[in-house]
């Protein structure tokens, strides 16, 4: 049986979740804790209770999550929960699982690679949930009601929670520690919004040109690009010009440059990234006319 395109997607969604709580877990155990590294979010507030206390760091994680649960569903409602609840819960328990499969497994040594992938595997696993439509639970949640009730922007309120986490953590460790824990949640940060932006860049071509239309025309029938026409005027000489707006993919980039210059080899050419494209063409299918 063929499945429709809004199943389609919402299995792919629970899939790019799975996965990334998966890639989190595994960055969690192979490089975060053998390495003993400062840590950000609620893993790092369960090491400082760890060494605290005789609660384990997946006992305390699998806690903390489940009140700040019930705080989202206070704050946000229902359905806010059931998009949380899974990573709430399954980063815990596949920690607790790896921990007594794996037990001390160390892959390297080096801090420095240690922080690196370490950072790059939990940024990455954050975009993908995020990307799935879900939130990771535990420390994301006080960031989000800050923005609800008192208007903080999420970004400024979760960089002062991560530090002072990882300032907490200074107790028992060097001060050169905590220099490994800001590179640790700046790898964390590129990451995460490469991961956001994968595969959904794009680069829009403005093009200026005496030939405009037979460029459009071009693009329309070998590129097989929409574009639109806008009408302008030029500063100096006071000339109607029309100007050719398309975005396009990365790889098509070079085939627009190479058509425009060949019908026209002195129009005037702006290329610019945009993060994002939403639309016919790029967001939903391509329509025909008949």
């Amino acid at each position: 049986m063929e499945l429709k395109k809004p199943h389609m997607a919402t299995l792919l969604n629970l899939l790019m979740v799975l996965l990334g709580n998966l890639v989190y877990v595994l960055s969690v155990k192979l490089f975060v804790l053998p390495a003993n590294l400062i840590s950000c979010g609620t893993t790092g507030l369960g090491l400082i209770v760890s060494h605290l206390t005789d609660l384990s760091l997946s006992g305390f994680i699998l806690i903390f999550n489940m009140c700040m649960l019930a705080v989202g569903w206070w704050g946000f409602g229902r359905r806010f929960v059931m998009t949380t609840v899974f990573s709430s819960l399954f980063y815990p328990m596949a920690l607790e699982v790896l921990n007594r499969l794996l037990g001390d497994i160390r892959i390297t040594e080096n801090l420095l690679l240690n922080v690196l992938f370490g950072g790059m595997g939990l940024g990455m696993s954050l975009g993908l949930v995020v990307r799935g439509g879900a939130s990771t639970g535990g420390m994301d949640i006080p960031p989000l009601l800050l923005k609800k009730f008192f208007h903080i922007p999420v970004s400024a309120s979760l960089w002062v929670f991560d530090f002072c986490i990882m300032l907490g953590q200074m107790s028992f460790h060097p001060a050169e520690d905590l220099l490994y824990g800001v590179l640790l949640l700046i790898t964390i940060s590129v990451t995460l919004n490469k991961t956001l932006l994968f595969g959904t860049s794009r680069t829009e071509v403005k093009i200026i040109s005496t030939h405009s239309s037979e460029i459009r025309d071009a693009i329309l029938s070998r590129i097989d690009r929409g574009c639109t026409v806008l009408h302008g005027e030029g500063g100096y000489r006071r000339e109607n010009a029309e100007v050719i707006l398309s975005v396009v993919s990365n790889y098509e980039l070079p085939r627009i440059e190479r058509l425009a210059r060949e019908i026209d080899p002195t129009c005037f050419m702006i290329i610019s990234r945009v993060s994002e494209v939403w639309g016919r063409g790029f967001s939903h299918d391509k329509h025909y006319e008949a």
